[in-house]
């Protein structure tokens, strides 16, 4: 008996019975789905920005298909928790 199995691109994979070589079994590295969904105390802010910097954060996160505003927020992020590493 041969298994065939078709992906997205249309290509079939014919899949044949017998040895497969050496096995190995990995530990569960796959987040809880309650871990995926971290929920953080944000505030709202006024921020002003230079439309440079607007253009730029608005680009990159079209192009990475996210909101621009995570993008930002992410960068501030990173830099505060990097500055209180540095204490």
């Amino acid at each position: 008996m041969t298994a065939i199995v078709t992906f997205m691109s249309r290509k079939a994979l014919a899949y044949s019975p017998g040895e497969i070589g050496r096995l190995r079994i990995v530990k569960d590295f796959l987040p809880r789905p309650d871990d995926l969904v971290l929920r953080e105390d944000n505030v709202k802010v006024t921020l002003s920005l230079s439309r440079r910097s607007l253009d730029f954060f608005k680009r990159e996160a079209k192009r990475r298909r996210v909101p621009y505003q995570r993008m930002i927020r992410a960068l501030v992020d990173t830099y505060a928790e990097r500055q209180v590493g540095r204490k």
